[in-house]
Protein backbone atom coordinates (compact mmCIF):
# COMPACT_ATOMS: atom_id res chain seq x y z
CA UNK A 1 0.00 0.00 0.00
CA UNK A 2 1.72 3.51 -0.95
CA UNK A 3 1.45 6.35 1.12
CA UNK A 4 -1.59 8.09 -0.75
CA UNK A 5 -3.83 4.43 -0.33
CA UNK A 6 -2.78 4.69 3.50
CA UNK A 7 -3.65 8.38 3.95
CA UNK A 8 -7.18 8.05 2.11
CA UNK A 9 -8.35 4.77 3.61
CA UNK A 10 -6.93 5.38 7.34
CA UNK A 11 -10.61 6.27 9.12
CA UNK A 12 -11.39 6.18 12.85
CA UNK A 13 -12.25 2.52 14.03
CA UNK A 14 -14.74 2.16 16.36
CA UNK A 15 -15.36 -1.15 16.62
CA UNK A 16 -12.67 -4.14 16.54
CA UNK A 17 -12.78 -7.95 16.45
CA UNK A 18 -11.10 -10.46 19.04
CA UNK A 19 -8.37 -11.00 16.83
CA UNK A 20 -5.05 -10.75 18.70
CA UNK A 21 -2.13 -8.29 17.66
CA UNK A 22 1.75 -9.37 18.75
CA UNK A 23 3.87 -7.63 20.02
CA UNK A 24 6.71 -7.83 17.13
CA UNK A 25 3.46 -6.37 14.97
CA UNK A 26 2.94 -3.31 17.27
CA UNK A 27 7.24 -3.14 17.59
CA UNK A 28 7.04 -2.96 13.66
CA UNK A 29 4.77 -0.49 13.42
CA UNK A 30 6.84 2.27 15.74
CA UNK A 31 9.96 0.83 14.10
CA UNK A 32 9.03 2.54 10.63
CA UNK A 33 6.98 5.45 12.75
CA UNK A 34 10.09 6.58 14.53
CA UNK A 35 11.14 8.47 10.85
CA UNK A 36 8.64 10.91 11.05
CA UNK A 37 10.16 14.57 11.16
CA UNK A 38 11.04 16.00 14.23
CA UNK A 39 12.33 19.57 14.33
CA UNK A 40 15.73 19.61 15.88
CA UNK A 41 15.63 16.06 15.92
CA UNK A 42 14.44 16.37 18.99
CA UNK A 43 11.79 13.49 18.52
CA UNK A 44 9.87 14.54 21.54
CA UNK A 45 7.47 11.42 21.78
CA UNK A 46 7.68 8.98 24.26
CA UNK A 47 4.84 6.03 23.77
CA UNK A 48 3.64 3.36 26.08
CA UNK A 49 1.93 0.16 25.03
CA UNK A 50 -0.42 -1.56 27.06
CA UNK A 51 -1.57 -5.05 25.96
CA UNK A 52 -3.23 -8.18 27.67
CA UNK A 53 -3.40 -8.17 31.33
CA UNK A 54 -2.25 -5.30 31.44
CA UNK A 55 -4.93 -3.55 29.27
CA UNK A 56 -7.47 -5.03 31.21
CA UNK A 57 -6.34 -3.89 34.46
CA UNK A 58 -6.02 -0.48 33.06
CA UNK A 59 -10.02 -1.11 31.87
CA UNK A 60 -10.98 -2.22 35.26
CA UNK A 61 -9.51 0.80 36.83
CA UNK A 62 -11.31 3.44 34.86
CA UNK A 63 -14.25 1.53 35.32
CA UNK A 64 -13.68 1.13 38.88
CA UNK A 65 -13.62 5.02 39.66
CA UNK A 66 -16.41 5.84 37.32
CA UNK A 67 -18.32 3.44 38.96
CA UNK A 68 -17.39 5.48 42.21
CA UNK A 69 -17.97 9.07 40.99
CA UNK A 70 -19.37 8.86 37.23
CA UNK A 71 -18.15 12.32 36.64
CA UNK A 72 -14.62 11.66 37.97
CA UNK A 73 -11.87 13.04 35.72
CA UNK A 74 -8.58 14.09 36.29
CA UNK A 75 -7.80 16.08 33.06
CA UNK A 76 -5.01 18.41 32.33
CA UNK A 77 -6.27 19.53 28.88
CA UNK A 78 -9.66 20.22 27.27
CA UNK A 79 -10.14 18.48 24.36
CA UNK A 80 -12.34 20.94 22.50
CA UNK A 81 -12.01 25.01 23.56
CA UNK A 82 -14.98 26.41 25.59
CA UNK A 83 -17.46 27.90 23.54
CA UNK A 84 -16.61 26.11 20.37
CA UNK A 85 -17.68 28.78 17.29
CA UNK A 86 -18.51 27.88 13.57
CA UNK A 87 -17.26 26.26 11.18
CA UNK A 88 -15.86 23.84 13.91
CA UNK A 89 -18.85 23.51 15.81
CA UNK A 90 -20.71 22.37 13.14
CA UNK A 91 -18.11 20.19 12.59
CA UNK A 92 -17.89 18.31 15.31
CA UNK A 93 -22.07 18.21 15.68
CA UNK A 94 -22.03 16.76 12.32
CA UNK A 95 -19.97 13.83 12.96
CA UNK A 96 -21.26 12.89 16.44
CA UNK A 97 -24.83 13.13 14.60
CA UNK A 98 -23.89 10.95 12.09
CA UNK A 99 -21.84 8.29 14.44
CA UNK A 100 -24.79 7.46 16.59
CA UNK A 101 -26.73 7.81 13.57
CA UNK A 102 -25.14 4.21 12.31
CA UNK A 103 -25.26 2.84 15.73
CA UNK A 104 -28.97 3.65 15.52
CA UNK A 105 -29.14 5.60 18.82
CA UNK A 106 -31.76 8.75 18.51
CA UNK A 107 -30.44 12.39 20.65
CA UNK A 108 -33.40 11.16 22.81
CA UNK A 109 -31.44 8.29 24.15
CA UNK A 110 -29.16 9.89 26.82
CA UNK A 111 -28.33 6.36 28.32
CA UNK A 112 -26.93 4.60 25.35
CA UNK A 113 -25.08 7.57 24.31
CA UNK A 114 -23.47 7.82 27.40
CA UNK A 115 -22.94 3.86 27.70
CA UNK A 116 -21.57 4.14 23.93
CA UNK A 117 -18.92 7.37 25.28
CA UNK A 118 -17.55 4.46 27.62
CA UNK A 119 -16.50 2.25 24.99
CA UNK A 120 -13.56 4.89 24.34
CA UNK A 121 -12.02 3.30 27.91
CA UNK A 122 -12.24 -0.14 26.23
CA UNK A 123 -10.45 1.01 23.34
CA UNK A 124 -13.98 -0.07 21.41
CA UNK A 125 -12.56 -3.95 22.10
CA UNK A 126 -9.17 -3.11 20.23
CA UNK A 127 -6.33 -5.51 22.07
CA UNK A 128 -3.94 -2.90 21.95
CA UNK A 129 -3.40 0.45 23.59
CA UNK A 130 -1.36 2.87 22.97
CA UNK A 131 -0.25 6.22 25.06
CA UNK A 132 1.77 9.34 23.82
CA UNK A 133 3.15 11.97 26.34
CA UNK A 134 5.66 14.50 26.03
CA UNK A 135 8.12 16.71 28.66
CA UNK A 136 5.92 19.17 29.90
CA UNK A 137 8.74 21.29 28.91
CA UNK A 138 8.13 21.24 25.40
CA UNK A 139 5.82 23.90 23.73
CA UNK A 140 3.62 24.24 20.87
CA UNK A 141 6.51 23.29 18.15
CA UNK A 142 7.23 19.91 19.66
CA UNK A 143 3.93 18.93 20.46
CA UNK A 144 3.00 19.45 16.65
CA UNK A 145 6.33 16.62 15.91
CA UNK A 146 4.00 14.27 18.49
CA UNK A 147 1.03 14.76 16.37
CA UNK A 148 3.19 13.94 13.02
CA UNK A 149 4.24 10.87 14.83
CA UNK A 150 0.96 9.73 16.00
CA UNK A 151 -0.05 10.46 12.34
CA UNK A 152 2.63 7.83 10.96
CA UNK A 153 2.06 5.44 13.40
CA UNK A 154 -2.18 5.39 12.18
CA UNK A 155 -0.50 5.24 8.68
CA UNK A 156 1.71 2.66 9.18
CA UNK A 157 -0.44 0.41 10.54
CA UNK A 158 -2.80 1.25 8.24
CA UNK A 159 -0.42 -0.10 5.54
CA UNK A 160 0.29 -3.28 8.03
CA UNK A 161 -3.65 -4.34 7.71
CA UNK A 162 -4.47 -3.02 11.03
CA UNK A 163 -6.54 -0.27 12.21
CA UNK A 164 -6.27 2.42 14.29
CA UNK A 165 -8.84 5.28 16.58
CA UNK A 166 -6.93 7.90 18.15
CA UNK A 167 -8.56 8.82 21.46
CA UNK A 168 -8.19 12.22 23.25
CA UNK A 169 -10.71 11.00 25.10
CA UNK A 170 -7.91 9.51 27.38
CA UNK A 171 -6.88 12.77 28.03
CA UNK A 172 -10.18 12.87 30.44
CA UNK A 173 -8.12 10.45 33.16
CA UNK A 174 -5.07 11.77 32.63
CA UNK A 175 -4.20 11.37 36.03
CA UNK A 176 -5.65 7.76 36.33
CA UNK A 177 -3.57 6.71 32.92
CA UNK A 178 -0.13 8.10 34.13
CA UNK A 179 -0.43 6.86 37.77
CA UNK A 180 -1.16 3.75 35.94
CA UNK A 181 1.93 3.53 33.49
CA UNK A 182 4.15 4.89 36.39
CA UNK A 183 4.57 7.61 34.27
CA UNK A 184 7.29 9.90 35.67
CA UNK A 185 6.19 13.81 36.34
CA UNK A 186 8.32 15.75 33.77
CA UNK A 187 5.87 13.42 31.36
CA UNK A 188 2.08 15.08 30.09
CA UNK A 189 -0.16 12.58 29.28
CA UNK A 190 -1.60 14.00 26.03
CA UNK A 191 -2.99 11.38 23.74
CA UNK A 192 -4.29 7.40 23.62
CA UNK A 193 -4.69 5.16 20.61
CA UNK A 194 -6.83 1.73 19.91
CA UNK A 195 -4.90 -0.52 17.97
CA UNK A 196 -6.77 -3.97 16.22
CA UNK A 197 -8.18 -5.65 13.57
CA UNK A 198 -11.72 -3.36 12.24
CA UNK A 199 -14.82 -5.34 12.71
CA UNK A 200 -16.40 -5.36 8.94
CA UNK A 201 -19.61 -5.99 10.22
CA UNK A 202 -19.67 -3.12 12.26
CA UNK A 203 -22.52 -0.30 11.04
CA UNK A 204 -20.05 2.12 12.82
CA UNK A 205 -16.93 1.42 11.01
CA UNK A 206 -19.09 2.51 7.83
CA UNK A 207 -18.76 6.41 9.06
CA UNK A 208 -16.69 8.22 6.56
CA UNK A 209 -16.24 12.10 7.56
CA UNK A 210 -16.22 14.24 4.88
CA UNK A 211 -13.33 16.95 4.23
CA UNK A 212 -13.31 20.73 3.16
CA UNK A 213 -12.19 21.52 -0.49
CA UNK A 214 -8.78 22.64 -0.86
CA UNK A 215 -9.82 25.85 -1.87
CA UNK A 216 -12.03 26.30 1.28
CA UNK A 217 -8.77 26.17 3.37
CA UNK A 218 -5.87 27.31 1.38
CA UNK A 219 -4.88 30.73 0.00
CA UNK A 220 -1.99 30.88 -2.62
CA UNK A 221 -0.15 34.23 -3.45
CA UNK A 222 1.83 33.66 -7.02
CA UNK A 223 1.88 37.13 -8.32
Amino acid sequence: MDTLEALKQRTSIRAFTDKQVEEGQVRDILDVARWSPSGGNLQPWKVYVVMGPARERLINNVKETLAANAMASSAELSVYPPKLEDPWRSRRYEVGEAMYAQLDIPRTDKMARLAYLMRNYEFFGAPVGIFFSIDRRFDKNQWAHLGMFMQSVALVATARGLASCMQESWCVHAGLVSEFLQMPDREQLYCGMALGYADETAKVNRLRTTREEVDNFSVFLNE
